[in-house]
């Protein structure tokens, strides 16, 4: 029985569209009963709704029979939620957050309970970095001969068009978008690696834990090779390297540390890298956010 009202929480709703149409307007509306229908078929006890929480899902804090701490998930429809359970069975918590229970028709996730509040950008970058690493090493494995994940290819054609017709960029950008584009066409079809990537790796995306130290949250899980999952470390609080001196140079040193500490190669990582920032740029531009899509597209000239 539920002991709060659901509410979703500013930032889920600030990350929808302005006037939420279709399935994510129904999602709104049913969030309440979706809740209570996991509440109640699952046997657990409402905490409180996480807060600030994530973009892509309502997150609450309850308890299990017994007292078992855990999290219940709500992933917003449409978004790329659907696979997420099917990559933390495949972990079967080695690295990852513990899937105790899942509902295929609400796309509803029972997580064990970690420290929300505490991830690894809590932590000095340096450490940050050797965790995040230890961390991302352990999800790459095997995906099964008959996964339902995406490949690389598939999983970045989608983002095409969106390089294609980005318009509210500066003129000098247009030679880092063809460059990415480049890279996306060519770097897949060189690789033979098949890994399972968590594919939205970062630091803010590894929480402290009980069994654990530190365990990933939301995938956004694809196959292909270690250098797209790690191309993300690189980005990881960019801002901090844009706002030192010497931002070029620290950029290198950390493509050249990552790569090294888990055999990565060095070129394919920085390209990676590249495309992930040049997409990132665009994306955050075409959101409405010019000053940080601008910081990401200089960041990729530094690489």
């Amino acid at each position: 029985m539920a002991t709060a009202p659901i509410e979703p929480p500013q930032r889920l709703l600030n990350s929808l569209p302005g006037d939420p149409e279709g399935p994510v307007r129904d999602w709104l509306e049913a969030l309440p009963t979706l809740v209570q229908q996991r509440l109640e078929g699952w046997e657990l006890t409402l905490e409180r709704v996480h807060a600030p929480g994530g973009r892509s899902s309502l997150v609450a804090l309850v308890r299990q029979q017994g007292g078992t701490p855990a999290a219940l998930k709500i992933p917003v429809p449409g978004r790329a939620s659907a696979l997420e359970g099917a990559a933390l069975t495949v972990w079967d918590g080695w690295g990852a957050v513990r899937l105790l229970r899942s509902d295929e028709a609400s796309g509803a996730l029972l997580l064990e309970r970690l420290q929300s509040g505490v991830s690894l950008r809590s932590l000095p970058e340096a450490k940050a970095l050797l965790e995040a690493a230890g961390t991302v090493r352990r999800l790459w494995v095997p995906p099964g001969e008959e996964h339902p994940f995406e490949t690389l290819t598939d999983h970045t054609e989608q983002a095409v068009t969106a390089l294609r017709t980005a318009d509210s960029l500066p003129r000098a950008a247009a030679p880092l978008i063809e460059e990415a584009l480049e890279l996306r066409r060519t770097l897949p079809a060189e690789s033979q690696e098949r890994f399972l990537l968590h594919g939205a790796f970062r630091q803010g995306k590894v929480l402290a834990g009980e069994r654990a130290p530190w365990l990933a949250i939301g995938p956004a899980p694809v196959v292909g090779e270690r250098a797209y999952d790690l191309a993300s470390l690189v980005l990881d609080r960019f801002e901090d390297l844009a706002a030192g001196s010497g931002a070029a140079a620290a950029t290198r040193r950390r493509v050249a540390k990552l790569a090294d500490s888990l055999d990565v190669d060095r070129d394919r990582l920085r390209n990676w890298a590249l495309y992930r920032a040049v997409r990132a740029g665009v994306r955050e531009s075409a959101g409405g956010d010019r000053r940080r899509g601008e910081l990401l597209l200089e960041f990729a000239t530094w690489l």
